[in-house]
């Protein structure tokens, strides 16, 4: 699984845990957020701004 970085604040977001206060259970896949939900930590940044954390990216994105 893989984690994804605000470039701003860095706030991670990692899929094992996922982010059971944004409405996202562990095990929750990067795929699975949708394309407008933004940083919980900051809100600037929205999720086509976040940065993979190692691994490759996701296709299309």
């Amino acid at each position: 699984m893989s984690a994804y970085s605000c470039p701003v604040c860095d706030y991670v977001y990692d899929e094992t845990r996922g982010a059971p206060r944004e409405g996202f259970p562990a095990g929750t896949p990067w795929s699975a957020v949708p394309d407008d939900w933004t940083c919980p930590d900051c809100g600037v940044r929205e999720k086509i701004d976040f940065e993979p954390q190692g691994g490759s990216p996701e296709a299309g994105e």
